[in-house]
C-alpha cells in the first residue's frame, strides 16, 4: 500500500516562532504552569485543542466573501440550515456561535436541580452546562472503555444495560435527555457503533426519553463505522451520517470540529415546543435566528466545511495521520489510551508517571514538561479537568489521568508529528524526575483553563 499523503496542497503558510529551554522555562513560570495562560505565539506545536484550529480552505475562503450579512433570512443561513437539515433530517436547525452555546440554552430550558443527564462521556463544557443548570451530569462508558491499555473498536459506546438500570434507580420523569458524544472525547476519541447508538435509541423510545447526540466529530465516528463495522463497508461515509443522526431526537455541534471552521455550532431538534423556547432563549443571548451569533460569511463556511468533510479521501488521511502518531510513540514504549482515536492521542499520565499520585496532578506535570522540553501545548484530561472535592476538601480523582494531543486539521505535516514523537518520547525516558504540581488558585468551574499551579517541592 502507497503512503497515504495529505489530500490538499498548501497555499497560504504562517510563520513559526522558536523558543529556547531557558525561555520556555520563564514562559511557564510567568503562565503559573498552565499552558492556557501562555501567549499562542510562544507555543511551537499546537495541540492544545482540535477546536477552531482548522486550517479553512480556498472554497471556503471563497464562500467567506459570498457571505450574506443580513440581520434577517439571510441568504447564508439558508444555505447552512439546507446543508445541516440534508445531514441530521432534523426539523429545526438553530445556530450558535458555538457548540457550548448551544449547550447552554438547552440545558437552561431542560436542566434544573433533580435532573439527571446521562451521556457515554461528558466532555468538559457539556458537563459545566448541564451542572450548571443545577441537574446531575452522568457518565456511563463501557467497562473496556474505562481502561486505557484495552484495544477494542469501539471504546466509546454507551453502557446500555447501565443506562437502563439508571432509568429505573432515578425515574424516568427525571431525565429530560439521553446523549451520546461521538467520538467520545473525554474517552480518548473513541467511536461509537451503529449498534450502541441504535440500542441507546430502543431504550430511550421504552422510557420516553428524548435522545440527543453530541455530534462534534460525527464524520470521523461515522468513518470508524465504516472501517469496522460490520455491513457497513461499501456504504458512504454520508449514509453513514444520515443513519446516525436518523435515530437523534436532536444535537448540539460545534463546528469548530467537524465543520472544518474557526467559529460556530447549532442546536437541531425536532420537538415544536422545545425549539420555540430555544429560539427565544437565543434571541436573547446570541441573536435573531437567522444568524444566531455568527456573521453570514460564518455560515457560508459552516456549510461548505459540511460538504468537505465527508470527503473519504480526507477522512481516512486525518485518521491515519493519528494512529501514525500512536505507532510510533507505542513502539518507544509511551502508554496511550488505546487504540489511537479520531482527533488526538491520549498520553496515559498514571501508567506513565506512576510516581506523582492523583492529587498532585500527573496530567498537569506531563502537559508542562512537554512545553518545557519542546514548546508543545498539549491540554490534561484527568483529576485537573474532571477532578471533584468531597465536602471535607478531599480530592475525588478522576477516573483517568490523560494528556490530550489534539491534532488541528490541515494544519500540520508528518515533519511535525515527527517533532512532537522526537519531544514526547525524550520527555518520557527522563519521567522518573518529573515531579506534581498543587494547584494554588482555580474557579469553581471548568477550572482547568484559568487555574495556577506550583510545582512540587
Amino acid at each position: 500500500m502507497k503512503t497515504i499523503i495529505e489530500p490538499f496542497k498548501i497555499k497560504s503558510v504562517e510563520p513559526i516562532k522558536f523558543t529556547t529551554r531557558d525561555e520556555r522555562e520563564r514562559i511557564l513560570k510567568e503562565a503559573y504552569y498552565n499552558v492556557f495562560l501562555i501567549p499562542a505565539e510562544e507555543v511551537l506545536i499546537d495541540l492544545l485543542t482540535d477546536s477552531g484550529t482548522s486550517a479553512m480552505s480556498a472554497d471556503q475562503w471563497a464562500g467567506i466573501m459570498k457571505g450574506d450579512e443580513s440581520y434577517a433570512g439571510a441568504r447564508s443561513f439558508y444555505r447552512f440550515e439546507k446543508k445541516v437539515r440534508e445531514l441530521t433530517g432534523l426539523k429545526h436547525i438553530i445556530p450558535t456561535h458555538q457548540g457550548r452555546a448551544a449547550e447552554r440554552i438547552l440545558f437552561s430550558i431542560v436542566g434544573g436541580k433533580g435532573k439527571y443527564v446521562p451521556n457515554n462521556s461528558h466532555f468538559d463544557t457539556t458537563r459545566a452546562n448541564v451542572e450548571f443548570s443545577g441537574a446531575e451530569a452522568v457518565d456511563l462508558p463501557t467497562e473496556e472503555g474505562k481502561r486505557p491499555e484495552v484495544i477494542a473498536d469501539f471504546k466509546g459506546n454507551m453502557d446500555v444495560p447501565s443506562l437502563e438500570a439508571f432509568i429505573k434507580k432515578v425515574g424516568r420523569e427525571n431525565i429530560p435527555l439521553c446523549m451520546i458524544t461521538v467520538t467520545n472525547n473525554s474517552g480518548g476519541g473513541q467511536p461509537v457503533s451503529m449498534k450502541n447508538i441504535r440500542e441507546t435509541k430502543s431504550v430511550c423510545t421504552k422510557y420516553g426519553i428524548p435522545f440527543f447526540l453530541d455530534a462534534c466529530r460525527f464524520a470521523e465516528n461515522a468513518y470508524f463505522i465504516k472501517k469496522r463495522e460490520p455491513g457497513y463497508a461499501n456504504i458512504s461515509v454520508k449514509q453513514i451520517v444520515q443513519e446516525m443522526f436518523s435515530y437523534a431526537d436532536g444535537a448540539t455541534m460545534s463546528a469548530k470540529k467537524d465543520a472544518l471552521v474557526n467559529m460556530g455550532g447549532f442546536l437541531a431538534i425536532n420537538d415544536d415546543k422545545l425549539a420555540t423556547s430555544a429560539r427565544n432563549l437565543l434571541i436573547v443571548t446570541e441573536g435573531f435566528p437567522t444568524y444566531g451569533g455568527l456573521a453570514g460569511r460564518d455560515l457560508e463556511a459552516i456549510a461548505q466545511g459540511l460538504d468537505e468533510i465527508l470527503d473519504e479521501h480526507y477522512l481516512q488521511y486525518r485518521i491515519r495521520s493519528v494512529e501514525y502518531l500512536g505507532e510510533k510513540l507505542t513502539k518507544a514504549g509511551v502508554a496511550i489510551l488505546q487504540p489511537p482515536g479520531g482527533h488526538a492521542i491520549y498520553l496515559d499520565a498514571k501508567r506513565i508517571l506512576p510516581h506523582i499520585p492523583p492529587g498532585e496532578y500527573p496530567g498537569q506535570s506531563l502537559v508542562a514538561e512537554l512545553y518545557r522540553v519542546g514548546g508543545i501545548r498539549a491540554v490534561e484530561i484527568g483529576s485537573v479537568m474532571f477532578g471533584k472535592y468531597e465536602s471535607d476538601g478531599q480530592l475525588i480523582p478522576a477516573r483517568m489521568e490523560l494528556v490530550r494531543l489534539a491534532i488541528p486539521r490541515r494544519v500540520y505535516t508528518q515533519s511535525h508529528i515527527d517533532y512532537v514523537i522526537e519531544v514526547v518520547v525524550e520527555t518520557f525516558e527522563k519521567r522518573q524526575a518529573l515531579k506534581g504540581y498543587e494547584i494554588v488558585e482555580e474557579a469553581p468551574m471548568l477550572r482547568h483553563f484559568t487555574a495556577k499551579f506550583s510545582p512540587m517541592n
